[in-house]
């Protein structure tokens, strides 16, 4: 007889509830876990003993949660400091918790490294961020929808480009740090000529003269132009542009950065500009759902609860690809050691030499992970 319990860590993803449903159904198919906890609101769910009795929830019903973006169960940021883990270990004991499934990006991995390093429960984590920075796997669960969704903003944004030329259009893109959402905007293109006609990467410092010299010779040659650019970027100096900006990772994080480069476009080159920050509706809306993607989150939920019963600990559950003429994965493990607060950055071979568009290899490695991205039809 075993309790397992289940938290997520961290910023939420459109598909966070199919690796909870993972979790929930492969934990029925052994007669061993005798009950299974969802924490509520991720750490605060533990620290205040606030649980959800997940073996109890009727299949519909969790079917229904399972198909939601964002976390059902609620997630949490906060810090865990010494005295914080203290308590949490102290509830994990009192409650006989044997699995403990945590669901996160890489700082939520050190964090489960941390439990399982200072308890004897079989820690597992679960994959879990838009951002696609984890280190030893192919790909997250929640990265292909995000892309999905900002390579359709793309799109849409370049029909209204070139439906009304004379203008230059900024789409800000989640990513923090790297560049994995922001160059997926490439796959919103049929033609060359298509939006985005930009691409930076925030790996790359990039110096003003520089993103205004290309923004000038594409609006030259189209009489438009359309600027995807990550939410991480820095010019030439370490700074945002002159963004509002806050800590983030050791880092300033810009607030309004695609504002602020429309301003400096339209100031420098006297062009009309204007800017997109679609931001939160990536790692919350249903909309563009990539099928792979809740099937592979799905699949990592169901591989955590079979590690820990084959006693497996202190390990994160891994995608890993198996290439061939078609796209096929399978599930392993790293250990949590290996990915904890480890960052993944855009690979710069990914980058083509003068930082401002993907390389074909990229969209290879992207273009089944989306799934088909509809084009439209201009006359």
């Amino acid at each position: 007889m075993s309790v397992g319990i289940v938290l997520h860590s961290g910023g939420p993803t459109p598909v966070v509830n199919a690796s909870l449903l993972g979790v929930v159904e492969e934990a029925r198919r052994h007669p061993r876990i005798t009950q299974l906890l969802g924490a509520r609101f991720g750490i605060d769910g533990i620290l205040q003993q606030d649980f959800v009795d997940l073996l109890a929830l009727d299949p519909n019903h969790l079917t229904a949660i399972a198909l939601s973006p964002s976390s059902a169960l609620g997630t949490s940021r906060r810090f865990v400091d010494d005295e914080t883990l203290a308590v949490i270990l102290k509830v994990l004991v009192s409650r006989g918790i044997e699995y403990l499934y945590f669901t996160g990006g890489n700082g939520s991995m050190g964090v489960a490294a941390r439990i399982a390093d200072s308890s004897g429960v079989h820690v597992i984590g679960i994959p879990k961020t838009i951002d696609n920075d984890l280190t030893h796997t192919d790909h997250t669960p929640g990265y292909a929808t995000a892309a999905r969704f900002f390579a359709c903003a793309a799109r849409d944004i370049g029909a209204d480009n070139r439906a009304l030329p004379g203008q230059v259009e900024f789409i800000e893109v989640l990513g923090r740090n790297t560049g994995w959402l922001v160059a997926a905007t490439a796959l919103a293109r049929r033609d060359p000529d298509d939006a985005p006609h930009l691409i930076y990467f925030p790996e790359t410092r990039l110096p003003l003269a520089q993103l205004l010299d290309d923004v000038d010779r594409v609006y030259r040659r189209l009489g438009r132009c359309v600027v995807s650019v990550c939410e991480g970027q820095l010019d030439e100096s370490g700074q945002p542009f002159g963004a509002d900006a806050r800590p983030s990772s050791g880092r300033p994080l810009a607030m309004n950065l695609a504002h602020c480069l429309a301003m400096l476009v339209t100031e420098k080159l006297k062009l009309r500009a204007r800017s997109e920050k679609p931001g939160l509706l990536a790692r919350s809306g249903a909309a563009y759902f990539s099928q792979l993607d809740w099937d592979e989150a799905r699949l990592a939920g169901e591989a955590a609860v079979r590690a820990a019963i084959n006693g497996q600990s202190a390990v994160m559950i891994t995608l890993e690809r198996e290439y061939g003429s078609v796209y096929s994965m399978h599930c392993g493990t790293v250990p949590l050691a290996t990915v904890a607060s480890a960052e993944r950055p855009f690979p710069a071979e990914w980058r083509n030499a003068t930082c401002n568009d993907v390389s074909s290899a990229f969209v290879d490695y992207a273009e089944p992970l989306l799934g088909p991205i509809e084009r439209y039809q201009p006359l």
